[in-house]
């Protein structure tokens, strides 16, 4: 039987604050959780892709992890990505997870060497998951970032015997395999969709929750997006995304979600700091002008303001 936990709404991917030396900024989190709350986000998915979790060591993404949950207030459901190249630290992670009351675990697929298909992947995560068996566990497809792809609705079928599997957190352009995937077993599992730039089209295939970065600054743009088709109003649900895919695409041009993203925060008033290498921060005269571009295409007037 598999877990009934779901994730409804917004859930930011925070990005992890650090000082000048790229070292733990924890001081910038209770700040950080107030923001995402005041915004309407349900969610904060802590160590993920735009937190730079990768780049953590387990010592400081446990640190992180213990930091939002002091932080995070009850209507902020925390979600603690533990993936990991090594399977043994993804279960050393995931117990610290479920021992500080997280509210769910997400883990990628190993992205060096990788799970011999769906049923490989379905393998890898019975082995995280059953290191926090009270503790919903999701899936997280970004083979973007992994170099993994299997077929997400296949794997769905393949994982009944992991009790507290709730879902995916699917970071993936596959539209068919979205769609298929919020159909596998009668639709039991959370689907949460993971492309910021196409929050619609996961909308229109049934997706009631969904996972971004660009939700920890502009959540109300995507609140208009969802209210709009809520309520059957696609003409101002189309408009209200093709404002988000136009900042998003000047987004990508600086650095994309993680670089050009923690240049945001600092425009919105939270300094999260610099990335950590292979990373590098944009120049001062690049930050300058991408301010330039947002403000000529109106995001400050969407934008949160710490």
């Amino acid at each position: 039987m598999s877990s009934s936990f779901t994730l409804c709404g917004l859930v930011a991917a925070p990005f992890t604050p650090f000082n000048s030396d790229r070292s733990l900024n924890l001081a910038v989190i209770p700040r950080y959780a107030k923001i995402l709350a005041d915004q309407g986000v349900r969610g904060a998915f802590v160590n993920g892709t735009t937190g730079e979790g990768a780049s953590l060591t387990n010592t400081e993404r446990k640190a992180v992890a213990e930091a939002w949950r002091r932080a995070a207030p009850s209507s902020l459901a925390l979600i603690m990505h533990v993936g990991h190249t090594s399977i043994a630290e993804s279960i050393e992670l995931a117990r610290h997870a479920a021992e500080i009351g997280c509210d769910a675990i997400a883990a990628i697929a190993p992205s060096f060497f990788k799970p011999a298909g769906a049923a490989g992947l379905a393998e890898v995560c019975a082995q995280i998951a059953g290191a926090a068996p009270g503790t919903p566990f999701y899936y997280y497809h970004i083979p973007s970032m992994t170099g993994f792809n299997c077929s997400v609705a296949d794997f769905l079928e393949r994982v009944d015997h992991i009790p507290n599997f709730a879902g995916v957190k699917f970071t993936h352009e596959d539209l068919l395999d979205f769609g298929l995937s919020r159909q596998a077993r009668s639709g039991r599992y959370d689907i949460l969709h993971g492309r910021d730039e196409t929050l619609l089209c996961g909308l229109s295939l049934g997706a009631t929750g969904a996972v971004g970065s660009t939700y920890n600054f502009m959540a109300k743009l995507y609140h208009d997006v969802i209210s709009a088709f809520e309520r059957g109003d696609l003409k101002s649900a189309w408009a209200a995304q093709a404002k988000v895919q136009r900042i998003i695409a000047v987004l990508v041009r600086y650095g994309g979600g993680v670089i050009g993203g923690k240049s945001i925060m600092k425009m919105c008033g939270l300094d999260c700091g610099p990335v950590r290498l292979p990373l590098t921060p944009l120049t001062v005269d690049a930050s300058a002008s991408f301010e330039r571009e947002l403000r000529d295409i109106g995001f400050f007037e969407f934008a949160a303001h710490a």
